[in-house]
């Protein structure tokens, strides 16, 4: 099975659905794990990095939601794990939290340790 060994998270820094609610946990995690975290904030010049994960890999659309959270592992492949949630802050909120419970996190805690 495939371990993840980094982590992106595509964000802006006016979205409370990003800061501190997704990168802040992610952040930790990364550090927690010791994975690097690539964060490419959309207000700057990481945009068009940004543009090109969520086309290749996430929910694209010309007006798409943030953040997106992506995983890659160390075969090589780029997963898509999170989109923030229309729903609410609370919603994306629990989104990362499960997502931090799941394997991609998991795997690499039992054998970073």
């Amino acid at each position: 099975m495939s371990k993840t060994k980094g982590i992106y998270v595509v964000y802006a820094d006016w979205c409370r659905h990003c800061v501190p609610t997704t990168v802040e946990p992610i952040r930790e995690a990364g550090r927690r794990l010791g994975l690097p975290v690539h964060l490419y904030n959309i207000d700057t010049d990481d945009e068009a990095r940004a543009d090109e994960l969520v086309k290749k890999y996430g929910d694209w659309s010309p007006d798409y939601i943030i953040p997106q959270v992506f995983v890659e592992l160390d075969d090589g492949e780029i997963k898509h794990v999170l989109t923030g949630r229309r729903e609410g802050v609370a919603f994306t909120k629990r989104a990362v939290e499960d997502l931090l419970k799941s394997s991609f996190f998991k795997d690499v805690e039992t054998t970073a340790g």
